[in-house]
């Protein structure tokens, strides 16, 4: 398998360099852009597997150039910034970032969310695995992809594994910090919040596809615990 490749977009000349040559050790295919244009010209031709990204760029806005960067081929990324505020995390989630880490961070800690991350689409699919159903919801395992009908929805690579795992394990109610350990595979630390936005992306997502009601009866809070996913009978 060819190395994943990763596209740094940092102003910072030193974040850059210290982040290229640690990730270049570790086998990745390395292209790095100090503004957002630079950025989109490289996005394009390099055509990388993860997008570390930082949200302060001097010519644009991080959260609209992940949007961009994912409409066009729905590319993972790895949001950057010197912001500790959780709230701008969790808006760097609702954007579509696929994880978030601030300035400063420990090397160790961004090679362990790089790898996670790129797990989710590198692993190899179980094979002649039945796409699970749920009503009108199909979720296919080999393909990664949720579909309503014909109509495949824009799932992020996390929001589709939180997904497929909650449906893989019906009618059991899950806490957050569970969630958090099976599906993000690393230790997270921090608002566990996370979990409830990437929960209401998934809903709205379902529901722009098949009515506003189906995804409150399909994934069902569970009052002081967490999740549960209840199959349509």
């Amino acid at each position: 398998m060819a190395p994943a490749k990763i596209l740094i977009v940092d102003d910072d000349p030193a974040v850059r360099n210290l982040i290229s040559r640690f990730l270049a050790t570790q086998g990745f295919t390395i292209e790095a852009a100090e503004d957002g244009q630079r950025g989109l010209t490289l996005f394009a031709t390099f055509q990388p597997d993860l997008v570390i990204l930082d949200v302060n760029l001097p010519d644009s806005n991080g959260y609209q150039l992940c949007q961009e960067m994912q409409r066009q081929t729905g590319v993972l990324v790895l949001m950057l910034t010197s912001r500790d505020d959780e709230s701008d995390k969790l808006e760097g989630f609702r954007q579509g970032a696929d994880d978030y880490i601030t300035k400063p961070f420990i090397l160790s800690e961004l090679g362990a969310r790089v790898a996670a991350i790129l797990k989710r689409q590198r692993m190899a699919p179980p094979i002649l695995v039945p796409a699970l159903r749920l009503g009108p919801l199909s979720l296919d395992s080999s393909s990664r992809e949720a579909s309503i009908g014909s109509e495949v929805l824009p799932l992020t690579a996390l929001e589709f594994d939180l997904l497929y795992f909650l449906a893989s394990h019906p009618e059991r109610a899950w806490r957050r910090s569970e969630l958090i350990q099976e599906v993000w595979d690393y230790e997270h630390v921090g608002d566990q919040r996370v979990v409830d936005v990437h929960i209401g992306q998934i809903r709205k997502k379902i529901d722009q596809a098949a009515g506003e009601s189906f995804s409150a009866q399909l994934i069902k809070t569970v009052r002081g615990v967490g999740y549960k996913l209840l199959p349509p009978h």
